[in-house]
């Protein structure tokens, strides 16, 4: 199939760690890549955010990136992007005219938005993924919720009109009723690992004697790393190592982490917390492989990459009980789930973990089979082909029904 994918801010080209680059660049180009090495031709469509790249970039064997001019050649905050979003879709409109793809799939609100304005004319099925609702972003940012006004009621039209919503995890199928998606246009498949990067062995990253807790990911409040700090006095002897945000020369210019380290001091753990800053990807797994328990506890995560990532490493992993966290950890078994916000519960299970080797080792051992077994790219890869397929005309509904409730069963029935 000719695959068309539209990524208005995340580009699959991006460095990893900023505000706005994370999960979902990740995500768009290990799928973007999968789905070529698979056989398909694709394309991912984002927005040119500097004067230097090429129009055209080869990801990988099948997949080209395209930058496409709408708005200043500079970063703008994705939540500022709307305005340049008509500009974006006319662009995409003479693109697909010119060669018109199989299927399109786009990812976050705007793209989605983008999408079906360009393929309006173009008989040119459209799927969607969110990344993020903005129906849960506003419950729990409220006033810091930086999203234009627009998407209040721009989103649920995309939701409704796309011919596929592809959730990341079934909390969110549920949250899709506020919208009143259509039941037969929603199907969860979730995001995936890289399980050649992400695997228990390789190197370890150095480390001393202190037992080991490690937070990873884009240094945002949401991400809940306050609480950790707050748990770290009832923790003793451990240290907590952080690791995301700007690069180590920019730590000490970087609002959030300036917060936290006051927080750190006033917890009085500030000589047991270490920010390393970014660090890159393809780093990340040594310093999983090095921590006793890897911690991930946000007040809200559409899917939350980095818990399935530390499980395929074979680390012991604690998440908050929200969205995507809910189906891929298995409290007591792959992991342990705590509260959001709630340092005393995160503070209790740290000491249980922490201090007990043979459960650490069984829950590492466990998450790594898990991992293995539900999230690999290429199985990811293979369901969301079939829903394109279904799209597309080139496959009956009831054999795309059949695979995604498999993979949706498969991952519900490993809970059990």
């Amino acid at each position: 199939m000719i695959i068309h994918m539209v990524s208005e801010h995340a580009s699959p080209l991006a460095v990893l760690g900023g505000a706005d680059a994370g999960g979902q660049n990740v995500h768009v180009a290990a799928l973007a890549t999968a789905l070529g090495a698979r056989g398909h031709d694709v394309t991912v469509h984002t927005r040119r955010d500097a004067p230097d790249p090429p129009d055209r970039v080869p990801l990988a064997p099948g997949v080209v990136v395209e930058h496409v001019p709408a708005g200043p050649p500079r970063p703008i905050p994705k939540d500022e992007l709307l305005p340049w979003m008509p500009d974006f879709a006319d662009r995409l409109a003479d693109r697909w005219a010119a060669g018109r793809p199989d299927v399109v799939h786009a990812h976050f609100w705007m793209s989605g938005y983008a999408a079906l304005a360009a393929a309006a004319d173009l008989d040119v099925p459209v799927a969607q993924t969110f990344h993020a609702l903005g129906v849960v972003k506003r419950r729990h940012q409220r006033e810091a919720d930086t999203s234009p006004p627009e998407r209040r009621w721009l989103e649920p039209r995309v939701a409704r009109e796309v011919q596929s919503v592809i959730a990341t995890c079934s909390n969110e199928v549920r949250e899709l009723c506020a919208y009143r998606v259509r039941p037969d246009s929603a199907v969860v498949i979730p995001c995936g690992v890289d399980l050649g990067l992400f695997r228990a062995s390789g190197p370890v990253a150095p480390r001393g004697d202190r037992p080991r807790v490690l937070c990873i990911g884009r240094m945002v409040p949401r991400k809940g790393i306050d609480t950790v700090i707050e748990a770290m006095p009832e923790v003793p002897g451990a240290e907590l190592i952080v690791a995301g945000g700007p690069g180590g020369d920019e730590l000490d210019d970087d609002p959030e982490v300036r917060r936290l380290r006051a927080l750190a001091a006033e917890h009085g753990v500030a000589d047991r917390v270490v920010f390393l800053g970014r660090v890159p990807h393809d780093e990340a797994p040594a310093l999983m492989r090095s921590a006793d328990v890897v911690v991930s506890v946000p007040w809200y995560e559409p899917f939350g990459m980095v818990p399935v990532e530390a499980m395929a490493c074979g680390t012991p992993v604690i998440a908050s009980a929200v969205g995507g966290h809910l189906d891929t950890v298995i409290d007591g078994v792959t992991g342990l789930q705590v509260p959001p916000r709630d340092p005393v519960a995160l503070a209790d299970r740290l000491r249980a973990t922490l201090g007990a080797h043979r459960f650490r080792a069984r829950l590492g051992r466990a998450g790594a089979r898990r991992a293995r077994a539900l999230y690999s790219w290429d199985r990811i890869a293979a369901t969301t082909e079939s829903v394109y397929e279904r799209l597309s005309g080139r496959d009956e509904p009831a054999e795309v029904a059949g695979l995604v409730g498999g993979l949706v069963g498969g991952t519900k029935g490993a809970r059990s």
